[in-house]
């Protein structure tokens, strides 16, 4: 849990945490054309039953977007669904129309990751992925951010760009979260901006129907390597900052 950065206590998950706590988006769809209001609203429908991945590596993604998108400060029922967007993509193998020669296609390139990641943790851990602590799955994280993955997949990466998939990983995660209307309140987003439009953009003032922040302070939960720098980083974990693949 994220910790109020005064009290050192952690703070309680909110129906919708961010700085603007009483704005809903939702409360401005009369002034979208009917087609957009349709498509916005359809995201708030329960999330479909998963088609591509697994079960195993569905919990396993699960637990990756968790540590990449952390929603400890929203309620449960309250929570954006960022698996089922993934899974959605990849059965339909949807992509941005070109790939790049050094990577497979998205929906192998999603399997050679999680198999990496089930090749690491036993390999430095001597566990599952999913059986490591929050801590133990940060610093397996960060070292892939950092482009320097622990021993054990070395041959997967042979396949398979790290920075790539990273990105691939990363860019979908944050696309499904900040598709999602929710996600629009908690920044403060106005929503489609058509018909209706902007008129103070060049004077720097508030829309009429944008609402005053809320600011308030706080800190990231004591178990994530957040806060650590890339020195801090290695001088806790220097098992983990290899340079290069390893087998």
């Amino acid at each position: 849990m994220p910790l109020d950065a005064e009290t050192r206590k952690p703070l309680q998950p909110r129906v919708q945490p961010g700085y603007y706590p009483d704005y809903d988006v939702i409360s401005q769809q009369r002034f979208w054309d009917a087609a957009t209001r349709e498509l916005v609203l359809k995201r708030l429908n329960p999330a479909p039953p998963l088609r591509f991945f697994t079960p195993e590596e569905a919990k396993l993604m699960q637990v990756v977007c968790d540590h990449l998108l952390p929603q400890d400060d929203r309620e449960p029922g309250h929570r954006i669904e960022i698996v089922p967007s993934i899974d959605e993509r990849l059965f339909a193998k949807k992509g941005p129309g070109y790939r790049y020669e050094d990577m497979p296609p998205d929906d192998e390139a999603y399997r050679l990751f999680l198999q990496a990641l089930d090749l690491m943790a036993p390999a430095n851990y001597g566990r599952p992925f999913l059986e490591l602590t929050w801590r133990e799955q940060e610093e397996i994280l960060q070292a892939l951010n950092k482009s320097r993955p622990p021993d054990g997949a070395g041959e997967i990466w042979k396949r398979l760009s790290l920075p790539k998939v990273w990105t691939l990983l990363v860019g979908d995660c944050i696309t499904a979260y900040y598709q999602h209307p929710w996600s629009w309140s908690e920044i403060g987003f106005g929503g489609p901006a058509y018909p209706r439009a902007y008129m103070r953009l060049e004077r720097g003032q508030p829309e009429p129907w944008e609402v005053d922040e809320q600011r308030y302070s706080w800190e990231a939960p004591p178990d994530t390597l957040s806060d650590l720098d890339e020195s801090s980083h290695h001088d806790h974990y220097p098992h983990l900052t290899h340079g290069g693949i390893h087998d």
